[in-house]
């Protein structure tokens, strides 16, 4: 890429351009300066630093040398940041401006990010080691909202394979707005891809605003926007829409949380262009997406098809049989795109993907008869109300259609009568209060649409919803939440 086309820009942050050729030669300077720190091939380089144009050059360069870049969301607490660098063992952890190393574990040769520049430099290293296409790339670590954050390996072939199955949301020159942390799988398994189509990289910054996208989106020829729902529903209520040309925009893709069928409405109607949900996980790099050409409904109701590579099946989470159509189970899948397994720890893995290779996502979900998955919540968010299981995704996507509601999550709570209700965190929509939203009204919208005894027993209005460092709802917030309002309550 670099060769054939040096000029093209590779990324764009914060008033500085890179260019492939620039970054080709920094990445060689980084890496003969982790050659010169005595990195080999299969040693971890950690990085303590902020989504940046420093951040990929280092970690091209890591990759040149057949060392595994360990990205470290800096959002993650001190105990959560110390279990990564001791379970790594990194031979160099590279430190930005801000963060800190955290207590107890060996960071290796620290390198802070004044002297990058001097890494960068650095002349070419006469020789690289040879490298196979089962060599790991990268570890991808999970938000740690369950315990000890897990890191998902991946290598070459698994990011040549999420290349192939990403689909209608690459294209050939796309200029992509990235609003996600760096050490997301969302940008950390996709270099492959972004090299493969030229792909100049647009950093929204951080923190996400809406105002700066609308500025990107506007003075950077973006032609492929990616978000999930909430980033959507402000950069459309942000007052400088309706100075924002979206004319050259090809695509905009979202997921990772409900989807109002009204945002997908507006969002089609707003950017003129089509809208693609997508699902998969840390583990799975690629699994399903809806089409360009599917209707609004299907795309804000589902999670689309199962890509080229991606096998698919719902079994019953008790015996392991696939289910009937139409039939709630764990979601499995099957794909060359996923992780190797996780880092150093061959029994969580085995926890996770079984003797026939299947990942067992831990997601709940059904396939409908147009082919369709649609996922109705995590297998352990499961609630059990009265005997009766409550799926929190499909009560979500009922209250999501409520004209007063803009986001919400159920979450399920103890009861002494009952097990476990239902409790609905609604954020108002635009235009509405939390007076206007009453739980006898919610309830009833529910019950018009789903079973009644999926309806939410509790409704607690919130003017937003916590997320993790990956930007999903923070459900074990949510939790703590309710207890505490049960408590104010008694």
């Amino acid at each position: 890429m670099a060769q054939e086309d040096p000029e093209r820009e590779a990324y764009v942050h914060d008033g500085k351009r890179a260019t492939y050729g620039w970054l080709d030669r920094v990445a060689d300077g980084f890496a003969a300066t982790l050659l010169d720190r005595g990195v080999a091939r299969g040693d971890v380089v950690v990085l303590l630093l902020p989504s940046s144009i420093k951040f990929a050059a280092c970690y091209l360069g890591a990759l040149r040398v057949g060392a595994i870049t360990s990205a470290i969301n800096l959002r993650l607490g001190p105990r959560e940041q110390a279990s990564i660098v001791a379970r790594t063992e990194p031979k160099v952890t590279v430190l930005g401006d801000g963060a800190s190393l955290p207590d107890g574990p060996d960071p290796g040769f620290v390198l802070p990010v004044e002297d990058l520049k001097d890494a960068f430099a650095a002349d070419p290293p006469p020789r690289l080691p040879k490298l196979d296409p089962s060599d790991a790339t990268c570890i991808v670590w999970t938000s740690g909202t369950t315990g000890a954050p897990k890191g998902a390996v991946y290598d070459h072939e698994r990011q040549a394979a999420i290349s192939r199955n990403i689909g209608e949301l690459t294209q050939l020159g796309d200029r992509r707005l990235s609003v996600l942390p760096f050490p997301h799988v969302g940008y950390m398994t996709r270099v492959w891809d972004e090299i493969v189509h030229r792909t100049t990289v647009v950093l929204a910054g951080e923190p996400w605003s809406a105002a700066e996208s609308l500025r990107l989106i506007r003075e950077e020829g973006i032609t492929m926007a990616t978000g999930v729902p909430t980033q959507w529903q402000a950069v459309l209520e942000h007052p400088d829409l309706a100075k924002t040309d979206f004319s050259g925009v090809r695509v905009a893709g979202l997921g990772a949380a409900a989807i109002p069928p009204e945002l997908v409405r507006r969002m089609r109607e707003v950017l003129g262009c089509p809208v693609l949900t997508r699902y998969t996980s840390t583990e799975a790099g690629v699994t399903t997406s809806t089409r360009v050409g599917d209707l609004d409904e299907m795309v804000a109701t589902t999670v689309g098809r199962p890509a080229p590579d991606v096998e698919l099946r719902i079994v019953d989470p008790s015996h392991g049989h696939d289910v009937a159509t139409e039939e709630v189970g764990e979601v499995l899948t099957r794909s060359p795109a996923m992780m190797v397994g996780y880092w150093r720890d061959p029994e969580l893995t085995a926890s996770v993907i079984d003797d026939d290779g299947w990942l067992h996502t831990g997601d709940l979900g059904f396939i409908g008869t147009d082919g369709n998955l649609r996922i109705a919540g995590r297998l352990k968010e499961m609630y059990i109300r009265g005997g009766y299981n409550v799926y929190p995704a499909e009560v979500e996507g009922a209250l999501t259609e409520h004209p007063r509601i803009g986001r919400v999550a159920v979450i399920g709570a103890p009861d002494d009568r009952l097990g476990e209700i239902g409790v609905a965190f609604v954020v108002p929509a635009d235009g509405s209060t939390g007076g206007d939203i009453e739980t006898d009204d919610l309830r009833a919208w529910c019950r018009d649409r789903i079973a009644d005894y999926k309806a939410p027993d509790r409704v607690i209005v919130l003017d937003d919803l916590p997320v993790t460092p990956m930007m999903k709802i923070d459900k074990a917030a949510l939790a703590e939440l309710a207890e505490l309002a049960e408590k104010e309550k008694t």
